[in-house]
């Protein structure tokens, strides 16, 4: 079975004229073998040391605010075994996000609803849940993953759903009742024992986050 590994980097985001700090998770998913990345933020050494040596199958980002993504470069750079350097897979709906820090390059896969790409024997599934941002996307495993010493489904959310409610959609490029949407309606239907991995904070449940929806509503944000 498949394993998990997870970091957490401290730089910062920016947006809006506006700059915070932030702690960011870094999954890093696989075998002894090969691995997928998502999201690498802040800290290209600790990645790199964290994969040591395996096989970089693919750079998942959830979504191209900066915190997430300027340090992709870097690392795919530092990851680059035999002359050959992991792809990034983004929605080409964040590129919009993404031209603010990197405007002359692309992505190497834009990510549509249902890719699929498999790493040490799982197979992680694409869902476009837009909202905290245009292109923001969640990645499922439905099995093949361990979490806490059991077999779960496992759901990477980057900043789509966290402990306590959705992302932020107070910023440009992001809409409360998009996120609402996307999460009822792509997110709440998984298996409630589905572990949510997010993209800061504490790790949840599907579960233990559908019961909160209508405050959610209330608070309106």
């Amino acid at each position: 079975m498949a394993r998990i590994d997870h970091l957490v980097t401290s730089g910062t985001f920016s947006l809006d004229g506006g700059t915070w700090d932030v702690d960011n998770n870094v999954w890093i998913v696989g075998d002894d073998t090969e691995v997928v990345v998502f999201d690498p933020a802040h800290n290209p050494q600790a990645i790199v040391d964290t994969v040591a040596g395996r096989r970089v199958v693919a750079i998942l980002l959830t979504h191209a605010h900066d915190d997430h993504i300027r340090a992709v470069d870097e690392t795919r750079r530092a990851l680059a075994a035999d002359g050959s350097t992991p792809p990034v897979y983004l929605n080409p709906d964040d590129e919009v996000l993404w031209a603010m820090v990197y405007p002359d390059v692309i992505p190497d896969v834009g990510v549509i609803d249902g890719l699929t790409v498999d790493v040490g024997g799982v197979t992680l599934r694409a869902i476009h849940t837009p909202g905290h941002s245009p292109g923001s996307t969640c990645w499922f495993a439905a099995e093949g993953l361990e979490w806490d010493g059991a077999a779960r489904p496992v759901l990477f959310s980057g900043d789509t759903l966290f402990n306590g409610g959705p992302g932020t959609t107070g910023r440009s490029y992001s809409s409360f009742d998009t996120i609402i949407d996307s999460i009822t309606k792509r997110l709440f239907p998984l298996p409630d024992d589905t572990v949510v991995l997010t993209g800061h904070g504490d790790t949840t449940s599907i579960g233990a986050e559908k019961p909160h929806l209508q405050e959610w509503l209330d608070r309106g944000h």
